[in-house]
Formats: C-alpha cells, sequence, structure tokens
C-alpha cells in the first residue's frame, strides 16, 4: 500500500483502491473520479492532473488581476500658477493705486452687463480688426508681387499693430478696473497671465523692425513671432470669456 502526502493529509491509495482524493485538495477543477477510473490513473497522474488545473487558475486569476491593474493615470500641470509669482504685480498695490477710480465708476451706476462685459467686447474688436487685418498686412508685405500694394500695406500694417499695442495696454487698464468694480480678485487667473506675456512679446517685436536694415534675417523672425503673439491672443481672449461666464 502506498502512503502520499497532499496538504499535510495522509491518503492511502491502493493499486486497485477505488479511493478518491480527499476532498481538502485544493482544486477548484475538481477531477471527475469516474472519469479517472475509465482511463485507468494512477495516484500520481490523478495529484498530477489536479496540480496543473490549479497552476492553470492561478494563471487565470493571476491575468484578471493584471488586466483589471492596467488602467492608466494622466496627469496634467499647468505651469501658469507659478508664472503669477514671476510675471505679475503685487495684486495689493494694484488695487490700492485704482480704488479712487473704481469707488468713481461705481458711483456711475451704470448697468451691469456694461461694466461685465465692456472690456471683452472693447478687446475683442481691436483683436480681430486692428490685430487681424494688420496680420494680413504683415503677409501680403512679405508675399505680394504688387508694388503698390506692399507700399500701402507697408505704411499702414505698422499703424494697425501700434494702435492694437496701445489699445490692449488701455485695455488691461479696464479689465482690472472691471473686476475690481464686481469686487473680484484680479492677477489670479490665466487670462491676466496671458495678457501680461503678450504685451511684453508686442513690445519686443515693435522694437525689431528698427534692426531690420543691420540683420534682414530678423524679418522671418519677426513675420513668425508676430502668427505667434496672434495665437496667444486669441488663446487669451478664449480665457478672457472663460472667465467672464465665471460670475
Amino acid at each position: 500500500m502506498a502512503v502520499v502526502n497532499v496538504n499535510a493529509s495522509l491518503v492511502a491509495l491502493g493499486p486497485n483502491s477505488s479511493a478518491s482524493l480527499s476532498p481538502t485538495i485544493p482544486c477548484s477543477k475538481r477531477v471527475q473520479i469516474s472519469a479517472t477510473k475509465k482511463r485507468g490513473l494512477s495516484a500520481l497522474e490523478k495529484i498530477n492532473l489536479c496540480e496543473r488545473s490549479v497552476d492553470l487558475v492561478d494563471e487565470e486569476e493571476n491575468g484578471a488581476v493584471l488586466e483589471e491593474s492596467s488602467e492608466t493615470l494622466l496627469y496634467s500641470f499647468s505651469p501658469l500658477s507659478l508664472l503669477l509669482f514671476s510675471a505679475l504685480p503685487g495684486a495689493t498695490s494694484v488695487t490700492s493705486v485704482l480704488r479712487p477710480f473704481v469707488e468713481l465708476v461705481k458711483s456711475w451706476n451704470l448697468p451691469e452687463w456694461l461694466v461685465h462685459w465692456g472690456h471683452p467686447g472693447n478687446m475683442a474688436v481691436v483683436l480681430f480688426a486692428m490685430g487681424g487685418y494688420g496680420t494680413y498686412l504683415g503677409f501680403r508685405i512679405r508675399f505680394s508681387d504688387d508694388v503698390e500694394e506692399r507700399a500701402k500695406a507697408k505704411d499702414l500694417h505698422p499703424k494697425l499693430l501700434g494702435g492694437m499695442f496701445f489699445f490692449f495696454a488701455l485695455g488691461a487698464t479696464g479689465g482690472v478696473t472691471s473686476l475690481l468694480t464686481s469686487d473680484k480678485p484680479i492677477f489670479q487667473s490665466p487670462h491676466a497671465v496671458t495678457g501680461f506675456i503678450g504685451l511684453a512679446l508686442l513690445t519686443i517685436q515693435t522694437l525689431l523692425p528698427a534692426l531690420f536694415e543691420g540683420n534682414p534675417g530678423l524679418r522671418n523672425v519677426h513675420g513668425i513671432l508676430g502668427s505667434g503673439i496672434m495665437t496667444l491672443f486669441v488663446v487669451h481672449a478664449a480665457l478672457g470669456l472663460q472667465l467672464g461666464l465665471t460670475y
């Protein structure tokens, strides 16, 4: 008589014994004893078959765990909040300087919609009328074969974009005043950050034409930078609209 130790349990199995495996054997896919009798499997073969079935179940469970844990988590990071500390002046100082003017505007009892949307409306006109047409003229200067057209574009292009720069700088004061009049915090949004960055880039863009004679390659820089600035201000306008809809 052979004695086999399975999970610390003794199972006595004889050559012709019809004894089945102990029910304590961990086998999720149990081997049918009647089938094993017909196949004439030995006791050792029955144990190996059970162990293989257990391994298959473990592999399936491990595969299911791997599938469940394969979820990908995406994290985003925006540097705009960090730029607030380096690019913008102190909100408290600006608020103190503009406080008398803000109180004056409040005393006018202007319609709420005008205070709320007056700045966005004016800036949209400046951006798309002066900035958009001025940008178009800049491309005509570069690519037009008509001498007369290029001459007119060279005359009007700097005037339009210079005016856009002036009204944007003035409009920044209007935007801050609008927020303070509505008792909202200033310099705490991506709209403010992109506005300051855009004005800084416009300052550089304004100075570049004075250097064209000594370095003609700057014309390409001027065109690329101008296109980038216009794209930035379109994003700036979208962020402003988002800000306006929050209060």
